[in-house]
């Protein structure tokens, strides 16, 4: 089975065809198409480096934009009489993989 591991976000993923994977908020429009940036393709044998990716492609359609889970940031200092208290709910985008071809 081919695979590739593609980077979006600050992060690296490893994605196959027909896969959904939920990436930090991309720009575009549901049911549109982006192309993420291959670091590494396997199929038969690994293809690495910068000449040899230019011509592996990896496209993935955007399925829809969602909001993560709530996060409870608390900061203390004790002995001051300090707490503040603050959520946090990160933007993501859910993709669709596509393709992916050499």
């Amino acid at each position: 089975m081919a695979y590739a591991i593609v980077k979006t976000g600050g992060k690296q993923y490893r994605v196959e065809p027909g896969q959904s994977l939920l990436v930090e908020k991309l720009d575009g429009e549901e049911g549109s198409t982006v192309t993420l940036e291959p670091i590494l393709f396997r199929s038969e044998d690994a293809v690495f480096g910068a000449d040899a990716l230019k011509k592996v492609s990896v496209k993935a359609k955007i399925v829809g934009h969602e909001r993560g889970p709530k996060l409870r940031v608390f900061k203390f200092k004790p002995k001051r009489g300090y707490k503040k208290l603050n959520g946090h709910r990160q933007e993501l985008t859910r993709l669709e993989i596509t393709e992916i071809k050499a």
